[in-house]
């Protein structure tokens, strides 16, 4: 028993720099008068300092190399460019006027009530196409944050559109990372778990369309300016929007999106070389706060895992499991607490994915919709956590703190609670 007692004590004391993370946010929403304007650099800086301390029997030196290899890490050093990237061409295409006439195009073909749904249903499809978030966030959220100047709706509504449309294709598309991991963790077909995802990924998309029609309706002006644009203003986006469709690595997309920036750029007058490059220098400044939040994150998330966090969560949600729906809502709860730890919903798949497998084994359960359940709630809980890649990256396109966008992200939260009620019905075996 004492044993037993040391254990969960050790476990939870693993676990309390997230709770130290919490106590932040809430002790400077006071102190900045509201969630949305808290620098989330600080919450993380505190909450670095704090993660140091938990690792018992380990020397100041030991802690700071544990911490270092985890905001090392090669997958968040491979975002750490993206968003590099993503900062130097966003920055780049506003300044030689490629933003301006993505808006004024998509202000001339798209109705003026349709707007903010149709930001929505593009970044479902690029999404679908690409199959990743990221990507279509990077190609996506500097348009939408634009367009919603003229519309009189909250910026915050158009990215959060456009964040969620994001994470339809994150979770449904043959070619994305969570898809690939849920689907070979069970041993089951990617068009099975298709066809299992769409079930409530449909009827939430409907739900989150009319959302923001109704939304649209409300806010657009009578009359929207008239639209100004030409072919070299509007190729920076359109090549990295095609480029991302082809299945191109964002990375060498981004790349190409920002050369084609100075190319396109310095055929209108008035724009020059050194004009370009300051753009580029300026856009990388502003992803700073982004790059090192991150970086602390990979740190705090390492040293939860070297603390035994993370493995003594995952044995206190199936211990008590004795049930086929207590099966699957432990599945749930495994990678959605996982997600909310690693801030990675592809991580968060692979952490618990065996386990999740034996679950399913034990009771009988159909691998088609452990997988489904895998990748919903780790796309559900990423995209609500203001310190994910996702809303990361596209607060800092927009110019705005991510916290502020998460009541604006409609569409994941539709499809879990979708999928919880569902999880709630009498079900047949498959």
């Amino acid at each position: 028993m004492p044993r037993i007692i040391a254990q969960k004590r050790n476990g939870l004391f693993a676990l309390s720099p997230m709770l130290m993370m919490v106590i932040a946010f809430i002790g400077l929403s006071f102190l900045c008068g509201g969630f949305s304007r808290v620098p989330i650099l600080i919450v993380f800086l505190i909450t670095s300092a704090y993660s140091l301390l938990t690792l018992r029997g380990k020397s100041t030196e030991e802690r700071i190399a544990i911490f270092s290899r985890g905001a090392g890490e090669e997958n968040l050093l491979l975002m750490v460019w993206i968003f590099i990237l993503a900062g130097g061409f966003a920055s780049a295409a506003e300044s030689m006027g490629a933003t301006g006439a993505m808006v004024d195009l998509c202000l001339h073909l798209l109705p003026a009530d349709f707007l903010l749904p149709g930001m929505f249903v593009a970044a479902c499809f690029v999404s679908l196409s690409v199959g990743t978030s990221v990507g279509t966030i990077v190609a996506l959220v500097p348009i939408a944050a634009a367009i919603a100047e003229p519309t009189g709706l909250r910026p915050e509504l158009f990215v959060g559109a456009v964040v969620g449309g994001a994470f339809f294709g994150d979770n449904l598309s043959f070619i994305s990372d969570t898809t690939v991991v849920a689907t070979r963790s069970q041993g089951c077909r990617m068009s099975d778990k298709f066809r299992m995802n769409l079930r409530v990924a449909m009827p939430a998309a409907l739900l989150a369309l009319i959302i923001f029609y109704m939304m649209g309706r409300e806010a657009v002006p009578a009359s929207l300016p008239e639209a100004h644009y030409s072919f070299f203003y509007v190729l920076p986006y359109l090549a990295v929007l095609v480029t991302a469709l082809m299945g191109v690595n964002v990375i060498l997309a981004l790349t190409l999106g920002i050369v084609l920036t100075g190319c396109c750029g310095l055929m209108v007058d008035g724009y020059d070389v050194a004009e370009w490059f300051e753009a580029i220098c300026k856009g990388i400044g502003n992803m700073s706060e982004l790059v090192m939040v991150s970086l602390m994150a990979g740190g705090i998330f390492a040293v939860i895992r070297r603390g035994g966090g993370i493995t003594w969560l995952l044995r206190q949600l199936t211990k008590h499991v004795s049930t086929p729906r207590g099966a699957n809502l432990s599945i749930a709860a495994l990678v959605s607490l996982t997600n909310l730890y690693t801030a990675n919903n592809t991580i968060a798949i692979l952490s618990v994915g065996n386990i999740a497998r034996d679950i399913t084994t034990r009771f009988s359960l159909d691998p088609r919709r452990t997988a489904s359940l895998l990748d919903i709630f780790s796309c559900v809980v990423q995209s609500l956590i203001p310190y994910g890649a996702q809303l990361l990256i596209a607060g800092g396109l927009a110019g705005m703190e991510p916290v502020s966008l998460v009541p604006y992200v409609c569409y994941p939260t539709i499809l879990g609670l979708l999928t919880v009620f569902f999880m709630a019905l009498p079900r047949k075996k498959a």
